[in-house]
């Protein structure tokens, strides 16, 4: 099995990265790591026998040594890193948001084709088994017509998360509650039910003195006329995630646990005992596979080495960059927001 080897740009989010990489050591080997700070840099280094590390993130794309750039550095940073990456000839992965506007992405998209390299965008949480068993629910048809369903982000972040400077900064963090801690929720619930086509969105800053969001609500309308709601905040007394679908033939909620809320144990209530039993056959063959960063990173070397598809792609990201913008620009205008976004819409080029 051909080993890739893997650098590492940003020693916070990039030390779970390591971990599921290190979990995985016939397909991956950790040989560099970037990270302005000493101290932090030099610990990940330390605990994951990464030989060479770097200040510079220039550095670290000179080193001939490497496959796969991970980028997991403040999310102002990506778009300008992705690009370099592709065009010193690297595979790239980078955490969310990829880029901070849907003109940066058809930018990105460009210069991944031009490359002939691929950049796979971190969406850990679609690889739970829960969701997993979902998404193969719905692609049986067994699920039925979908009528609502509903996510709740409901967390806990005050000053000691807020430390770190660039999360509460609209500049380098590009966003709040929407953007960082749900974008996951609300991924799983666009893979789930399809193209979104109209969005109204309020948010608000209430819980910390910072300048993006930390509350939110908004209501999806689909392709189908189905809805969901979204709800967000960083002020809850625990943190809780949970997901929650309701279609003609199931209604299926996920567990609570925040950073595990697709993985199993699921709900699962069919509406009647027929449902009951197509359900039950069309879970026969379903066959669970790694969740998690290591799923996530196990199917990325599988596209590379053995030609499957991609298992994140940048339009995927698109696809989330979309719903983002939306959410914003309504917030920011008060009116509802018609999808798909084009390039002359006033927020294509960002919300901010």
């Amino acid at each position: 099995m051909t080993r890739l080897r893997v650098a590492i740009a940003g020693a916070g989010i990039g030390r779970q990265h390591a971990a599921a990489f290190a979990g995985l050591p016939q397909r991956f080997e950790l040989v560099a790591l970037c990270d302005p700070n000493d101290e932090r840099r030099q610990a990940l280094a330390t605990e994951f026998g990464i030989a060479r590390t770097t200040s510079s993130f220039d550095e670290l794309l000179a080193d001939g040594e490497v496959d796969v750039v991970d980028i997991c550095t403040p999310q102002s940073l990506h778009f300008g890193q992705a690009k370099a990456a592709l065009a010193a000839g690297r595979h790239v992965i980078c955490e969310k948001p990829v880029v901070g506007s849907l003109a940066d992405c058809d930018a990105l998209i460009a210069a991944e084709r031009a490359s002939q390299r691929r950049v796979m965008p971190v969406f850990q949480y679609r690889f739970g088994v829960g969701l997993q068993k979902l998404l193969h629910l719905v692609a049986r048809g067994v699920t039925g017509r979908h009528y609502l369903s509903t996510a709740e982000t409901t967390w806990r972040r005050g000053p000691t998360y807020f430390a770190t400077a660039w999360r509460g900064s609209l500049s380098q963090a590009m966003g709040g509650c929407l953007l960082t801690q749900a974008i996951h929720a609300h991924d799983a619930i666009t893979i789930t039910l399809g193209e979104v086509r109209k969005v109204y969105a309020a948010i608000a800053t209430r819980v910390n003195p910072v300048e993006t969001e930390d509350c939110a609500a908004a209501t999806l309308t689909f392709a189908d006329g189905s809805l969901a709601t979204l709800a967000v905040t960083l002020g809850s007394a625990d943190d809780t995630s949970r997901l929650r679908f309701h279609f003609e033939h199931l209604t299926a909620q996920s567990s609570l646990t925040p950073y595990t809320m697709t993985a199993e144990p699921w709900t699962w209530i069919p509406a009647d005992a027929a449902a009951a039993a197509r359900i039950a056959d069309a879970l026969a063959d379903f066959r669970p596979r790694a969740e998690g960063f290591a799923g996530q990173f196990e199917r990325f070397h599988d596209a590379l080495t053995t030609g499957e598809a991609m298992p994140v792609t940048l339009a995927d990201a698109r696809t989330s960059l979309e719903l983002l913008t939306a959410l914003y620009h309504s917030a920011a205008t008060g009116s509802a927001v018609d999808l798909p976004i084009v390039a002359t819409h006033p927020a294509y080029r960002g919300w901010s």
